[in-house]
């Protein structure tokens, strides 16, 4: 069966090795690792920062705690996504560099003396993280280091020293990228990204932000599939522009903690909650520099009716796009901005769906848009009907037959989902006579497939017992 075929004719048919260092270890924490003296930073800087850290942080075997299997792998990909970005000291902590010692002293030490007023600062870490009540009996939760145990924060790196380096480091913007659930904040959720009154690049960049994003919230698991992590898959997606929601050439981190909330919520069917926060300043941190002149006024709409015109716009270019035959890629590019510019608009996370699942496979992407698809666009039988094939790829045949059910019951003239459920029924549910009825319907309404010709002609001339 060519199921793509039947897409286009309508186009829319993701040695555990103890490396403890002992006593005699008493090298400073950047004679292994170093990272150069920051300039002195009077007036402003050419561009919107003087200089750009990243410090990436990866703990995969710990000592005293589960492995975590690819979190190297994971934390090294985002070492490169940020030197990509031109990010000028990009400095990796790994596995026993990252012991209890040498993390408090990059916070405590290292980085409140090198990094400068105009810096912009993200720290990035994948490993364990574990929780703790306070003297007030609040929640609170921990990063646990090489040598650490999860239930037990005596080496760990709380909630409370993070904010006290954020207090204390000069940087303008400091963004934290946490995949662990790390939660105990006590602030307020950053509102979504709003471009009224956004006139200019300063409106934003010129005033200090310390901001997070975490990849769960309280009591949720981080979760990982055989390629890695779902939270640093989305970051490096975010990252190359997809979370850009506007459109408009500027990466901010409020951008990008939105993309990852919705990218990762839907990947995890809804149990994996990240968490996106703003502690301190009302700033936002650059994460890609655009044009300047993309920020002034009437250059990207304003009013959320303007945003929903060019979000149709925006769509029906990249429907447009795959009838003519023509670039893919700028297709899902136009469809990430439809969805920039209003993220309830439906039909391009149904568009979205169908490519991720036939034309550039990615099932975990095919599967967040479809699930957002269905959100957003319940009256389109189209939505029900690709999560319905989805599924099916994935190997939940249940959630499949329901899926494509309920497309049935918002348009019970479609014949591509009668097909789909015949093919479901014979191949995997193993209801011969649910997979005839659904492709006789699929005849009745002009399909013309052989499979569906033969499996009818099949069941007429085989007698009722």
């Amino acid at each position: 069966m060519n199921r793509a075929r039947h897409f286009r004719k309508s186009l829319l048919r993701m040695s555990l090795c103890l490396l403890l260092l002992l006593g005699a270890q008493v090298l400073g924490i950047f004679s292994v690792i170093p990272l150069s003296t920051a300039e002195a930073q009077l007036g402003k800087p050419e561009g919107l920062y003087y200089k750009s850290w990243a410090i990436i942080i990866g703990i995969e075997n710990y000592i005293l705690a589960p492995s975590i299997p690819g979190a190297i792998s994971d934390a090294k990909k985002v070492a490169e996504a940020f030197r990509r970005l031109g990010f000028d000291e990009v400095v990796e902590f790994y596995d026993k560099d990252a012991s209890s010692r040498r993390l408090h002293q990059l916070l405590n030490d290292m980085l409140p003396r090198k990094v400068g007023r105009m810096d912009r600062l993200v720290i990035f870490y994948v490993g364990h993280a574990g929780s703790m009540q306070d003297a007030e009996g609040q929640d609170r939760g921990y990063l646990v280091p090489f040598d650490a145990q999860v239930n037990n924060a005596t080496k760990s790196i709380t909630v409370e020293h993070l904010k006290e380096f954020t207090r204390r480091s000069a940087s303008k913007h400091t963004l934290l990228i946490l995949d662990a659930p790390v939660f105990g904040w006590e602030t307020t959720v950053s509102p979504e990204l709003s471009l009224e009154g956004r006139l200019a690049p300063e409106s934003d960049t010129d005033r200090r932000a310390v901001q997070v994003i975490s990849a769960a919230s309280k009591g949720e698991v981080t979760v990982r599939s055989e390629k890695g992590s779902r939270f640093v898959e989305a970051v490096l997606a975010g990252l190359t522009g997809s979370a850009d929601l506007d459109g408009n050439g500027w990466l901010m981190a409020s951008e990008l903690g939105t993309y990852l909330m919705r990218q990762v919520e839907a990947a995890s069917n809804g149990t994996q909650h990240p968490l996106s926060l703003r502690i301190d300043g009302d700033g936002d941190t650059a994460l890609i520099e655009g044009r300047k002149s993309a920020f002034t006024l009437g250059a990207v709409p304003q009013t959320p009716s303007e945003r929903r015109q060019e979000a149709k716009a925006q769509y029906e270019r990249a429907f447009a796009l795959l009838q003519e035959g023509k670039s893919v890629e700028e297709a899902l590019e136009r469809l990430d901005r439809a969805i920039g510019y209003d993220s309830s608009y439906g039909d391009a996370y149904v568009l979205k769906s169908y490519i991720r699942l036939e034309v550039v496979p990615n099932l975990d992407e095919a599967l967040a848009a479809g699930l957002l698809a269905v959100k957003y666009a319940p009256e389109n039988s189209d939505s029900f009907y690709i999560l319905g094939l989805i599924h099916e790829k994935r190997g939940k045949f249940v959630e499949a037959e329901a899926a494509l059910r309920q497309a049935l019951l918002v348009n019970n003239t479609n014949p591509d989902v009668y097909f789909a459920l015949g093919t479901l029924y014979a191949d995997h549910l193993h209801d011969q006579p649910k997979a005839v009825e659904a492709f006789r319907r699929y005849l009745e309404l002009g399909g013309t497939h052989a499979r569906a010709r033969a499996a009818v002609s099949q069941a007429d001339r085989t007698p009722m017992p």
